[in-house]
This record gives structure tokens, sequence and C-alpha cells, in this order.
């Protein structure tokens, strides 16, 4: 229960810029590990500032579940490719598990026992950069788990935080095994500066939703 493990005995929660809470060990070494080696699909796209591509704003508003034009080199977790991931399959039964989002649920204020489970494998690379928006209605719970355990990636990549009139007022470090939970909603501007990626920003991005996934809270 390493997730919840975390949030219950090594986070610190911050109200600024929103409220949002910094997660130390969410994960294990193997699930590191799975992140890190997993053969995330690499094609030629133009960064236009989103990682889904899918042509909306920065606003928080109804999204495309499917990752738009993008959705070819986004690697979810799912029942079709589980076994390959058997320690992330691990993480995700125990997102799954309803003490695990009714205690979640209980931080963010928001209602879990009836939504699914998203888990997607992220490899940013060299050229990314994501604009400040606000996630989509649809993300109850917004998470980013970060990979980077040789260090070889700067802790600068971290996502930043805005303000509402869209300043940069914090980054949380891209630190291995270190990461963030928040509750989407209007207020909750975030995204990623041009910086450096010198290789790929590898991340585990977790989120309960409203829309039908593989994974349902039981």
């Amino acid at each position: 229960m390493s997730f919840l493990n975390s949030f219950k005995n090594k986070c610190v929660h911050s109200k600024f810029p929103f409220d949002h809470w910094e997660l130390t060990e969410p994960l294990t070494d193997l699930m590191i590990k799975e992140i890190c080696e997993a053969k995330v699909p690499e094609i030629k796209i133009n960064y236009d500032g989103t990682r889904a591509i899918d042509g909306g704003g920065g606003e928080y508003r109804t999204g495309d579940p499917t990752g738009g034009a993008a959705g070819k080199i986004r690697q979810f977790v799912t029942k079709e490719n589980y076994k390959n991931f058997p320690n992330l399959k691990k993480f995700i039964d125990e997102l799954c598990n309803i003490e695990t989002a009714q205690f979640v649920g209980s931080k963010i204020k928001k209602d879990l026992t009836k939504s699914y489970v998203r888990v997607e494998i992220i490899a940013d690379r060299v050229g990314f950069w994501l604009k400040p928006h606000c996630d989509i209605k649809e993300k109850l719970m917004s998470c980013l788990l970060f990979a980077n355990p040789d260090n070889f990636e700067s802790e600068e990549l971290g996502t930043d935080f805005y303000d509402k009139n869209l300043k940069v007022v914090k980054t949380v470090p891209y630190k291995n095994n270190y990461g963030y939970v928040f509750a989407s909603g209007p207020n909750t501007w975030h995204g990623l500066e041009k910086k450096e990626i010198k290789k790929d920003r590898r991340c585990l991005q977790v989120n309960y939703v409203t829309f039908l996934t593989d994974w349902k809270v039981n």
C-alpha cells in the first residue's frame, strides 16, 4: 500500500497557490523500474503545449478522454497490457480499493467511491512543454508521480504551478519517487515551462475519473 502509506505518513499539504499534497515514496522500486523501462511509442510531434493535443484551451473544461491526436503515444495501463506491468497493476489495485478511494476523497473533498482509475506511463521527450492549464472536469483527482532514479534529468523538470495571473509561483521538484496530488478545479493552473529535457521525463499520471476505464473503484 505504498500510495496510501505515502499519503497518510509522508506527505506535505500546501494551500498556495491552490490546495495540493506533495508525496514522498508513493511507489515501490519495482514500479519505478516498470515506468522507466516501458516502451512508450515515439512518433514525430510538433508539441503545441498540451499533452493530449486535443485542440482544447487551458481553462477548466470538458475534455477528450481518448487523448485526442496524441493518443498513439499515450501508454495507458489497461486490461490488454497490464501483464507487462505486474507491479503497476498492484498499484492500480490499491487505487481501486475502497479504503484508498475514501481516504483520498476525504482529503481532496471529492466522492471517489463511484469513480474509475486511469493510469498512464509518460515519457515527455525533447522539446515537450506544457502550457498553463486546468485539468478537464472529468478528472476528479490529478496526480503526477516522478521516476528519475539516476537523477539524469534536472529537478527543474517538475511541474510548475501558477497563480491566477498565470505567473509561475512554485515548481514541484522532479525528484525520483516524488509527486503531487490535487483536486482538479477552475483555479488549479499548472504546466511545464520550456526547459531542457536531455532524454525523457518519465512520470506516472494517475487520475480518478468519472468516465469508464478498465479499472473501477470497488
